[in-house]
């Protein structure tokens, strides 16, 4: 594909040590317990390729009926759990000092799960960023612009790179064209985590 220039978009490679990705990937699983990852059905009826899951006050949610933020795991009924403090501390020197996250979205990747390029709108107020943490597997991360139709560019998200989607990127159209099986150990088991910050509900 041609390269892009997407204003707004910005990637730290790297930003989390080795040490600090082993230790949020353990965060990660044990909050997994009690709020265990499922696959969403689309609206149009069609089961996603990634396992979610959900931390913080409010968690993104798809079935038949669309797309939605909701107070409470659909599978257990139970709120959904904290988001690590480490995100947390991401966001307010990445994202926005005075004004959290409320919501982290957790996607899981296995070998074969990918995302189609898409746009993160159905949040309350979309002047706030989304900041994305992968762990594990290698992604191919796809970018292009508001319109999914204009070009878009291709970058390799390795384990403990974040990315900022802001300003004229933050409706930018993005996707997961593929995993690469086996390019981290940091997940005992392998695959990928994506983490995904954001502020879903008002901002007060």
């Amino acid at each position: 594909m041609s390269e892009v220039s997407t204003a707004g978009f910005r990637l730290l490679p790297g930003r989390l040590s080795p040490d600090a990705q082993a230790e949020l990937v353990g965060e990660v699983l044990s909050r997994l317990d009690n709020a265990p990852a499922y696959k969403p059905i689309t609206p149009g009826g069609k089961p996603m390729s990634v396992a979610m899951s959900n931390f913080g006050a409010l968690g993104w949610f798809t079935d038949a009926r669309g797309y939605r933020y909701q107070k409470r795991h659909p599978l257990t009924g139970e709120p959904w759990p904290d988001i690590p403090a480490m995100l947390l501390e991401l966001w307010a020197e990445l994202a926005d000092r005075s004004v959290p996250p409320d919501a982290c979205l957790v996607n899981l990747y296995g070998p074969d799960a990918k995302m189609g390029l898409h746009q993160d709108r159905d949040e309350a107020d979309l002047r706030f960023p989304v900041l994305s943490v992968s762990l594990g597997d290698t992604a191919i991360f796809r970018i292009g612009g508001p319109n999914r139709a204009d070009p878009t560019r291709s970058i390799r998200l390795t384990s403990g790179d974040v990315c900022l989607l802001a300003g004229p990127a933050r409706l930018a159209h993005h996707g997961i064209d593929r995993v690469i099986p086996g390019s981290s150990r940091v997940i005992p088991g392998g695959g990928r985590i994506n983490l995904t910050l954001r502020r879903a509900g008002p901002s007060g």
